[in-house]
Parts: structure tokens; sequence; C-alpha cells
């Protein structure tokens, strides 16, 4: 073989080789590993019906039932405790389809006048029986949280048209039946709290479960709430009290 053959077949072999391993240099590189995705983390519970996350429901009485201002008390109380819920939806209930709350209410305070004020006589008495010649300021103090039960902003919806119920049937009572006509609407109306209480309790047990769960994978964000008013300590009812506000 010359030797200028020899050079030419060696530069083709070494062209040749050159090719092959930036050929080999070029390949594309494998796939990356598969990343397991993120665990999929659900929302962490809010609070019913708008409600503060720092309420306390009431305490569960022997019957499973929640204690409120309403457990315990005397009929008298019932029935002025009625007149109460009356008067907040009246202030209170001012959508289109809970009109005819205003009516009833008036027609209460006039058609039961005689009744509604020999009710209030009697709630004194008891009061005072109970706290002595000093009963007039623990009267008020429960009468502001009868007030104020009523009124709490996540229930008022469904407060009010729970008493829009009870306008309608109230335009018919006689006050020889107004107690008894009592005694079958309030616990109706302890129905519509009974209802947040029981969802506000499941709502912290599922809170606390998703705290146990997650808390450590994702820090929770503070819940927030329509509504910071928070019903009284749940306390045992006393006997029979009374109000001062707009005597029949």
């Amino acid at each position: 073989m010359r030797f200028r053959e020899f050079r030419t077949w060696a530069i083709s072999g070494f062209t040749a080789a050159l090719a092959v391993a930036l050929a080999a240099c070029s390949a594309p590189p494998p796939p990356p590993k598969a990343v397991a995705p993120a665990p999929s983390i659900p929302q962490r519970p809010y609070p019913p019906m708008g409600a503060s996350p720092n309420y306390v429901s009431p305490r569960l009485g022997p019957d499973g039932r929640h204690v409120t201002i309403n457990t315990g008390i005397s009929p008298n109380q019932v029935t002025w405790n009625i007149r109460s819920a009356f008067n907040v939806a009246a202030l209170n209930c001012l959508q289109p389809q809970h009109v005819q709350i205003l009516d009833g209410y008036k027609n209460l305070l006039t058609t039961h006048k005689k009744k509604l004020w020999d009710v209030n006589l009697k709630v004194d008495a008891e009061f005072r029986s109970k706290f002595g010649s000093r009963f007039v300021a623990p009267r008020e103090a429960y009468m502001t949280q009868v007030y104020n039960y009523f009124a709490f902003p996540p229930t008022l919806m469904n407060f009010c048209d729970a008493v829009q119920t009870m306008s309608l049937e109230s335009m018919t009572v006689k006050s020889a039946d107004l107690d008894a006509f009592a005694a079958r609407h309030l616990p109706a109306l302890e129905a519509v709290f009974e209802d947040f209480f029981d969802k506000y309790d499941r709502y912290k047990l599922e809170k606390a479960a998703w705290d146990a769960q997650y808390g450590s994978l994702y820090p929770p964000q503070p819940a927030t709430s329509t509504s910071q008013l928070i019903l009284p300590p749940a306390q045992t009812p006393v006997a029979a009290p009374t109000s001062s506000v707009a005597k029949p």
C-alpha cells in the first residue's frame, strides 16, 4: 500500500471513529425519575354559618341537648321569653318574607295586654322569691342574655323563619291559650339554636382531626368569621326571671 493511500485510509477511519464518538455524546439524556405527587390536603374546616372560631357552645345536659338560657324555666318565664323573642324578631327580621312578624308582635301586645301584665307580675314574684329585694339586677342580667341569645347573628335568619311561622299562628290565639301556645313554640325556636350547636360541635371535631393529620404538613390559615358575637357562657338557668323592659 502506498503511503498516500495509507494516509487516506487512516484519515477516513479516524473520521468515522470521531463521528461515532460525537454521535454518542449527542444522544439524549435518560428521562428523569418519576417524582411522587404531593399529597392532596383538603381545606381546613371553617366554623358553620359564619360563627366565630372562638365561640364556645353551651354544655350538654343529661338529655343530650345543650343547656341554654331557656332550659328549665318556669311556665310563666316561657311565655315571657316568647314575648322577648317576638320583640327581637320585630326589630331584626326585616326581610320581605318576614313582614308579618311585626304585625304579629303588635297583635300580641294589644290582644294579650292583660294576660302579659299578669305573666310579668308572676315572674317578678318568682324572681323576688329567689333573690329577695335585690332581684332587679339579676333579672335584668338574665333578660340581657335572653335578648342576645335570640339575636345571635349566625342563627338569625333561621330564627326569623321560625318566628314568622309562630307569628302566623299567634294571630288566632286566645289569651287563655297563650301559655300553651308559648310552651309549644319555644321548643321550635330552640331547635334553631340546637341545630347550630350540633353543627359547631361537629366542626370542632373535624378541625381537631384535620390539625392532627395535616397540621404539621401545612400550617392552617386562621379561620375568618362574619360574626364575633359570643353567646353568654352556659349556666344553670334561674328559676323564674322576668323583665322590666316595656311592660305590656
